[in-house]
């Protein structure tokens, strides 16, 4: 397994009930997603693509296929072992900005490394250079209600990139900001890209996707384009429309 491949998606299936009722989810997902890759994935509503985010993010299994991470193959891993990796090796940001509200935002992004056993000493040290590094460095024992929806979300890309994952994983990370907010955010995943972070990023919006290098396109549980330029997605979308 080349160790410059980051996500190898092998003939994945995700099959929900039997028979008549059986739907596939995914149906046989081949993909793969190189280090240091910015990569969106889109489709329409039900195509597949919160499915595949969730398995990607080893929140799921697939039914059947094979899913290497980092070159480990996780798909039928054990809990354990799966939530290790979860921590270990994904950034999750999500649409909701997930912060307890009764901590500051250095306490909300030290939480992962309480979780991956990183010694006390370094917590703060790790957690202050994260915040800084999504431009929060004065804003670091605010409580989440004293920061605006943009900081907060800046808040959780912190706590998702201080455990130095393999990738940042974001699913609809804009979805419940303004238009300026959401170029902020943007901004600061391409800055985290061409620091040579691997990028996936799962969204229903065109203007988002454009911003990626290269877009996975889901439809009917399958990929039907693993290698969408952000100029064609135009194209693609009136077609998926009609």
């Amino acid at each position: 397994m080349p160790s410059s491949v980051i996500i190898r998606l092998e003939d994945v299936y995700k099959i929900y009930g039997s028979g008549e009722t059986e739907i596939k989810a995914l149906a046989g997902v081949n993909f793969t997603v190189e280090q240091g890759e910015y990569c969106s994935i889109m489709g329409a509503s039900g195509s597949g693509k919160s499915t595949m985010m969730n398995i990607i993010g080893c929140l799921d299994r697939p039914t059947s296929g094979r899913y290497y991470l980092d070159g480990e193959n996780v798909a039928q891993l054990p809990d354990e072992a799966l939530a290790h990796v979860r921590n270990r090796k994904i950034g999750f940001v999500f649409q909701q900005f997930h912060l307890l509200s009764q901590l500051t935002a250095m306490e909300n992004v030290m939480l992962p490394m309480v979780y991956a056993g990183v010694p006390d000493r370094d917590r703060q040290e790790r957690a202050a250079e994260a915040l800084h590094r999504v431009g929060l460095g004065n804003r670091l024992h605010n409580k989440p209600t004293q920061l605006s929806g943009g900081q907060q979300q800046r808040v959780a890309i912190a706590r998702a990139i201080v455990n130095r994952p393999v990738m940042l994983l974001a699913d609809e990370p804009t979805g419940a900001l303004d238009s300026h907010t959401t170029q902020e955010i943007l901004n600061i995943f391409t800055e985290l890209n061409q620091s040579g972070m691997t990028v996936v990023m799962v969204t229903h919006e065109p203007d988002v996707a454009r911003c990626t290098r290269r877009i996975i396109w889901f439809k009917d549980g399958q990929v039907v384009n693993p290698n969408l330029s952000p100029d064609s997605l135009a194209q693609v979308s009136q077609v998926s429309a009609a």
